[in-house]
């Protein structure tokens, strides 16, 4: 089947009805794959309860990246970048390893008018011990090359739901899956009885099998690989805006 195609059965247009609204001034573009022809509003913040993007805030997590300590600090810095015509909000990732910077990363996410979040594109670099740049693969941008946006967190996510988060043939190929609703997280930062559990996989690395956890106003708390490898990411500090 046509990777297209096929990634437009995965994308459900009812997921993205009856979802929340969302404030701020609105602009257009044409809809990615997730919504079919015709277009979609987007606003100028990202304030989704389930993956909020407020300038200000930052996240600090800790854990084990290919056996080693890793620590990964997420900041919304206030940047944005127009993708296609949509305000993206500029995220900045460093994962640390073993206390060197391993990998920088800028990702750029929009929200729709419904309340979804879509994800536009990374600026990826994984780096030497000596701090230069090894390689950039994994980088794109929506409408570059054939790349193309996809659904990051529904507006109201509900069991079973399925979407493509990004698409670069070859390069970045990630889909996730709404597994639960309730499930218990402890976290040095938060816990909670009612987070959301996803699962998320590519094609590109098809034995391998992440779940996430997230928490509603805090976001992601818990990133464990379940299947093909032992990377684990616990929230250990949060700071809002």
């Amino acid at each position: 089947m046509n990777t297209k195609l096929k990634a437009l059965g995965l994308l459900s247009l009812a997921a993205l009805l009856g979802a929340c609204g969302s404030g701020g001034s609105k602009s257009t573009a044409p809809t990615s794959t997730a919504a079919g022809a015709g277009q979609t509003k987007f606003v100028d913040r990202v304030d989704n309860p389930w993956f909020p993007l407020l300038p200000g805030t930052k996240w600090t997590y800790r854990g084990v990246k290919d056996g080693e300590s890793s620590r990964d600090v997420v900041f919304i810095t206030g940047a944005t970048k127009t993708i296609q015509g949509v305000p993206c909000t500029a995220v900045s990732d460093r994962l640390y390893v073993k206390g060197k910077l391993e990998e920088r990363t800028t990702d750029w996410y929009a929200q729709d008018a419904d309340g979804n979040v879509w994800y536009y594109g990374e600026a990826t670099a994984e780096l030497t011990p000596s701090g230069k740049v090894k390689t950039r693969e994994g980088s794109w941008v929506a409408g570059r090359d054939g790349a193309e946006a996809g659904i990051f967190m529904p507006a109201d996510p509900q069991v079973g739901q399925s979407f493509r988060q990004e698409f670069f043939e070859g390069h970045a190929e990630d889909h996730f899956a709404v597994l639960d609703l309730a499930t218990s997280v402890r976290t040095p930062a938060v816990s909670s009885d009612e987070a959301l559990l996803t699962k998320e996989w590519t094609p590109l690395e098809p034995e391998v099998l992440d779940h996430k956890l997230y928490v509603k106003g805090y976001g992601m708390v818990k990133e464990q690989t379940v299947k093909g490898g032992n990377e684990l990411n616990l929230l250990i500090s949060f700071t809002g805006p």
